[in-house]
C-alpha cells in the first residue's frame, strides 16, 4: 500500500519563529521540510502548482504567506498557513492556532479548504493589509535611525522628518453606489475584506467573518502641515489607532482604487513589509483567488 505523499512545507528562515516551526516540521512525517530563500518562495510554489501538487504549507509572517498565496492564486493548489511571524494577522483571522505548532500542523494536514480573496497593488499580491504615505515613511525612517538612536528617540526624529517632508498624493475610486471620489491625502490604508474598525485595538482591526468581500479603503483627510503634525505625533504616542480612529478619516468599501504620485516610484507597506513599486499604484480585488486551508471549525473568510 502506497503511503500518502508528504506535503511540501516552505519555511522562511528569517521569520521570527522559524526555528520552532522547523523543529515541529522535522518531527512530523506528514510534511516535507524545505527551508527557502524568501526571494525564491513564489517561484517554488508556482513550480508545485505546475506539477499538480495538491497542497503546500507556507511558514512565516504575513508577508511570506502573502507571497505564497499570490503564487498559488488562480490554480487548484491549496495553501496551508503556518504562523511563523511576529503578528500573524491573517493566521489569527482564519483561526489557525498561534504558538502551538503541532496544532497548526494538524490544521495544515487535515483542515478544510475555502476560497479567500486577494488584493493586488499593481502585480504584487496583498493578503491582509497595505498602506501608502505618512505611516509608511514614518516606519521606514524610524527603522533607519533605530540602531543609532534607540526606538523611542528614533520615533520622535522620524515623526519630525515625516512632518517636514510631507508630500501628499491623490487617491481616486468609485464607491459601491457608483459615485466617483477623489482625495488628496498624506495617508491611505487598504484592507482586504471589510474590517471591524470599532473593535480595532490597533491599525485596521480584524476582517469581519461575515463582512463584505471588498477593499476596505481608509483615507485620511489631513493635508496641511499642522494637521499632519498632529497625526504624526498622535501615531508616535498612541500607535496606529490614532490614525485610523478619528474625525479626519473616511472609509469606503470598493473593488479598486488608484494612487497617483508626483514621483515615479512609491513606498508601500504590504502585509507588514516595505516595498518600492512603480507609480501610479493600482489596487484591485480578486474574489476567491486562492484556496486556503482552514480549521474545520474555523472562521469563514
Amino acid at each position: 500500500m502506497t503511503s500518502p505523499a508528504r506535503i511540501p512545507a516552505f519555511v522562511n528562515p528569517r521569520s521570527g519563529s522559524a526555528e520552532q516551526v522547523r523543529a515541529a516540521l522535522e518531527a512530523d512525517p506528514r510534511f516535507d521540510l524545505r527551508v527557502v530563500d524568501p526571494q525564491r518562495l513564489a517561484e517554488l510554489v508556482r513550480a508545485e502548482a505546475a506539477r499538480g501538487t495538491p497542497r503546500v504549507a507556507v511558514a512565516g509572517g504575513d508577508g511570506t504567506i502573502a507571497q505564497g498565496a499570490g503564487a498559488a492564486a488562480g490554480t487548484p493548489l491549496e495553501v496551508a498557513v503556518l504562523p511563523g511571524g511576529t503578528l500573524n494577522h491573517f493566521a489569527r483571522d482564519i483561526g489557525i492556532p498561534l504558538g502551538d505548532f503541532p496544532a497548526a500542523l494538524d490544521v495544515a494536514a487535515t483542515g478544510d479548504v475555502r476560497p479567500v480573496d486577494l488584493a493586488y497593488v499593481n502585480d504584487r499580491a496583498v493578503l491582509n493589509t497595505s498602506s501608502v504615505g505618512l505611516y509608511v515613511l514614518f516606519v521606514r525612517t524610524r527603522e533607519q535611525l533605530e540602531r543609532r538612536l534607540g526606538y523611542h528617540l528614533a520615533s520622535v526624529v522620524a515623526a519630525i522628518r515625516v512632518w517636514a517632508g510631507l508630500r501628499g498624493f491623490v487617491v481616486a475610486f468609485r464607491t459601491s453606489d457608483g459615485i466617483a471620489r477623489t482625495y488628496r491625502t498624506p495617508l491611505l490604508f487598504v484592507g482586504v475584506g471589510e474590517r471591524a474598525l470599532e473593535r480595532a485595538a490597533n491599525g485596521l482591526g480584524a476582517r469581519m467573518p461575515t463582512g463584505a468581500h471588498a477593499l476596505h479603503v481608509l483615507v485620511v483627510r489631513a493635508n496641511t502641515p499642522s494637521s499632519v503634525a498632529a497625526l504624526a505625533f498622535g501615531a508616535l504616542f498612541r500607535g496606529v489607532r490614532a490614525l485610523t480612529h478619528g474625525d479626519a478619516l473616511d472609509a469606503f468599501l470598493v473593488d479598486e482604487c488608484t494612487v497617483t504620485m508626483r514621483r515615479k516610484w512609491g513606498n508601500v507597506s504590504i502585509d507588514g513589509e516595505l516595498v518600492r513599486l512603480p507609480a501610479p499604484l493600482h489596487y484591485r480585488l480578486e474574489r476567491g483567488a486562492v484556496r486556503v486551508v482552514h480549521p474545520r471549525d474555523g472562521v469563514t473568510t
